[in-house]
């Protein structure tokens, strides 16, 4: 009998804007999450729920998150990822930006985001989140691709 993995989907959203030196992202600074903590990364983000489109998750998880709605979402690539032969650690993860929305983003879960800060893209702190990293530097250079994969 073969071994299949559970694949975990997981929808993000990079909310982006004109800063006075150039693109600027929304990011959060993780905090009592169990992943990644003390690590800067999309602002919003979360599992898809059964029965829900990433597309769907997406617009969740930025009014859990951040307090906002009506989000222009623009697809920017399905991400493949694991952590190298740990089980039940097979991800897909689909990244999203959106240049406008409806509301004033902020922190709406404090237990799990210390800080939220707009961040020039050729400027981001560190750390980020590798995975995050990885898709925000396709964006500040173009790069991005349909499918990608990370930790294989």
């Amino acid at each position: 009998m073969i071994d299949r993995f559970v694949v975990v989907p997981a929808a993000y959203v990079f909310l982006l804007r004109d800063g006075v030196s150039g693109p600027e992202v929304l990011l959060q600074l993780r905090q009592n999450t169990g992943f990644m903590d003390d690590h800067w990364a999309a602002a919003a983000a979360g599992h898809v729920e059964k029965g829900e489109t990433a597309y769907d998750a997406a617009r969740r998880e930025a009014l859990e998150e951040l307090g906002v709605t009506d989000l222009d979402l623009t697809f920017v690539t399905a991400m493949q990822r694991t952590r190298g032969g740990e089980p039940i650690d097979e991800r897909i993860d689909f990244f999203f930006t959106a240049r406008s929305w409806v509301g004033e983003p902020r922190i709406v879960e404090p237990h799990k985001a210390a800080d939220l800060r707009w961040c020039p893209l050729d400027a981001l702190p560190d750390p980020v989140v590798p995975h995050e990293l990885a898709v925000l530097d396709a964006v500040r250079t173009g790069t991005a691709t349909a499918y990608t994969t990370f930790g294989f």
